[in-house]
């Protein structure tokens, strides 16, 4: 068994990141499928449909590179073990959501944000800076951000054309996962963050959503 070197951690966040925004992820979990009997057609989307859809996929795709980079600048400064194991598992479940949106782009013959490494190395940041201000601080973070982002998929879902019943089932099932992450963080010992700082997230955000909406 090695010893590791003191620049492993380094040298994994590195590749944590590249593989975040270049390579193609992989999910640990099945694309959620519509309810009902699949043995049906889908119900066509128009060409206007398609469009609108994959613009919010983009967005969602793009969001989901960005919460990767939060998560792992988070874990790669936690001080507790066990934060950081939380933090680290919920990561996981966002590249499955990453993977979905993906997915689903190509379904709809669109493509990612062209910004995505710039939304990582962004995000990434305040993670690091919301990591060094404390565990507690951190976990808040954590639970500010899955709140706002459910509010963006709510917003996403009553946006959606009613026919594409894919692009919905994968949302809600992302909306399900960032409730949960949410309320781990503040039973894990989150505190409510300044709501300077809400605010300021919030700014942030709408950033990224508009301009991936086109780019």
């Amino acid at each position: 068994m090695r010893n590791n070197h003191p620049i492993d951690p380094l040298l994994m966040t590195l590749d944590r990141a590249l593989r975040s925004v270049f390579a193609p992820p992989l999910a640990n979990r099945p694309l959620p499928q519509p309810a009902g009997d699949l043995s049906l057609p889908e119900a066509p989307l128009t060409e206007a449909e398609r469009k609108a859809s994959a613009a919010l996929m983009r967005v969602n795709h793009a969001g989901e590179v960005a919460a990767q980079a939060l998560y792992h600048g988070q874990a790669a400064f936690a001080a507790r073990p066990e934060v950081r194991t939380l933090l680290e598992d919920a990561a996981r479940e966002e590249a499955d959501h990453l993977a979905w949106c993906e997915q689903r782009l190509r379904e709809l013959g669109s493509r990612p944000s062209l910004l995505g490494p710039l939304w990582y190395a962004g995000s990434f940041a305040l993670g690091a800076a919301a990591a060094f201000a404390g565990d507690r601080a951190s976990l808040g973070f954590v639970s500010e951000t899955e709140r706002q982002v459910e509010g963006h998929l709510d917003s996403h879902l009553a946006r959606l054309p009613a026919h594409d019943v894919r692009s919905r089932a994968i949302l809600e099932a992302m909306r399900s996962d960032e409730i949960e992450h949410g309320a781990e963080a503040r039973a894990a010992g989150g505190v409510e963050l300044p709501s300077p700082v809400r605010a300021a997230m919030r700014a942030s955000a709408k950033v990224m959503t508009t301009t991936s909406y086109w780019l």
